[in-house]
């Protein structure tokens, strides 16, 4: 039997812009992507501790180093700039798995890694 479980998260992120004329996603810079495990194109859950929104969109990779995270197309009009988020994406698997996770400062910089 299949379970759909965590795989990867970004936490505590802060959108650093909100786009609405954009057909629509969230760009991660390919650094936090890569420190996650979040592939390009992959499905994630963006759930926002400011206030209280939560949406599916796929991710877009952005340019590394930056910090830049930027919530694009409809979804901005739900999770705005300055909002502090968690990203995540699911796996489905027979067993256990551990997911990669990352804490970030309010500039999208890594605090804390994690399994």
């Amino acid at each position: 039997m299949y379970h759909h479980l965590l795989k990867s998260k970004i936490h505590r992120a802060c959108i650093k812009q909100a786009i609405i004329d954009y057909e629509g996603s969230i760009e991660i810079p390919a650094d936090l992507m890569e420190a996650a495990g979040i592939w390009e194109g992959e499905r994630v859950l963006v759930t926002s501790a400011t206030s209280g929104n939560r949406l599916e969109t796929y991710v877009l990779a952005g340019e590394p180093g930056t910090g830049r995270i930027i919530m694009n197309g409809g979804a901005a009009h739900l999770i705005k700039e300055g909002e502090r988020v968690t990203i995540m994406a699911f796996a489905m698997s027979k067993v256990p798995i551990l997911p990669k996770k990352i804490v970030c400062n309010e500039d999208n910089e890594i605090i804390r890694k994690g399994a």
